[in-house]
């Protein structure tokens, strides 16, 4: 039996280690220790996983460990693979952190009747990621799933986001338009049916069509992403994980006033990079942003979904720049 690319790629995933730069068994680095030298080589990347209630978290994390925090919180379908390009455009300067969620990316995939896929359990895990790595003021750069997830974040612990970096992801209802509503259908009817006609959304079309929709120069951008995301998207078990998460998604709907009263009440410092061009979350959501947060610094790029694949170069220094000012406030 010959067995495709991806899912080759697939079982040798299953199959490897799910400690990271480290033993099996040993914890992930400790900055603090004395015998860790984290200042040399700052802007290296490392590749890291840690155990938070059993499930082995995989995190990137570069820069200075005494650095001003930012925390990437990665979309659908991807992981922090998406941010591989950023991180070392803010490691000068910055402690970067940039988790995977489990059943994305090279964190576990524990099996559904062990394991919460919700996006309530996401930010927890992530919570006690911040704890174990002393980060106790971070800004957040929320995309896609992100969103809802660093937002969580935010009203557990408001005093802690420094700023934030909005990249197409959404907080208020107008933002689910009319590619939502198969989805807005299983929500209100949580049927096999309603269900099972969900699955393209997990497939190499509907992977590719992310990263390629809306883009005015397909050169710069690599098929790497779609041959990456579809070969972890493609284990056996994870299509039901996504569609699980779909459905989670319901939940976080409700807590859109709650959101807004966070961007409201504390009005953290906000730069809003959005590809203009995105079906998933169309223009029209970013613009509801600015009701509450009226003094956010908003630039609408020529992009579709994945606005780094093609624009990194606009973006990194409007990123850099945006943080080097809120540091400077802080």
């Amino acid at each position: 039996m010959r067995l495709s690319f991806a899912t080759v790629i697939a079982l040798t995933i299953a199959g490897a280690s799910p400690s990271f730069g480290e033993p099996a068994g040993v914890p992930a680095h400790d900055c603090n220790l004395p015998t860790v030298a984290c200042g040399a080589g700052a802007s290296t990347v490392h590749y890291r996983a840690a155990a938070i209630n059993g499930v082995n978290m995989f995190y990137r994390e570069a820069g200075p460990s005494d650095g001003p925090v930012v925390l990437l919180l990665h979309g659908f379908p991807t992981s922090s693979h998406m941010f591989r390009n950023l991180i070392p455009k803010l490691a000068h300067t910055y402690h970067v952190i940039a988790p995977d969620y489990p059943g994305f990316g090279q964190s576990d995939m524990p099996e559904r009747n062990r394991f919460s896929y919700s996006f309530a359990n996401y930010a927890e895990m992530i919570d006690v990621l911040l704890d174990k790595l002393g980060a106790r003021h971070y800004a957040m750069y929320v995309m896609d799933y992100g969103a809802p997830v660093g937002y969580r974040l935010a009203l557990k612990h408001p005093e802690r986001v420094t700023g934030l970096i909005i990249q197409n992801g959404n907080a208020y209802e107008e933002g689910l338009g009319e590619a939502w509503e198969p989805i807005k259908a299983y929500w209100k009817e949580a049927t096999d049916e309603r269900r099972n006609a969900l699955s393209f959304l997990v497939s190499l079309q509907s992977t590719k069509f992310l990263y390629t929709d809306g883009v005015r120069d397909l050169t710069r951008i690599s098929p790497d992403n779609w041959v990456h995301d579809q070969a972890l998207l493609d284990r056996p078990g994870n299509k039901d994980i996504q569609l699980d998460l779909l459905y989670d998604h319901a939940t976080n709907v409700p807590l859109y006033p709650a959101f807004q009263a966070f961007f409201h009440e504390r009005k953290p410092p906000a730069l809003i990079v959005w590809g203009k061009n995105d079906k998933v979350f169309a223009e029209v959501g970013v613009h509801a942003y600015l009701r509450d947060l009226p003094e956010a610094e908003l630039h609408i790029l020529d992009s579709g979904h994945f606005a780094l694949e093609d624009q990194l170069d606009v973006m990194a220094p409007l990123i850099n720049d945006f943080l080097d000012r809120t540091n400077d406030r802080h």
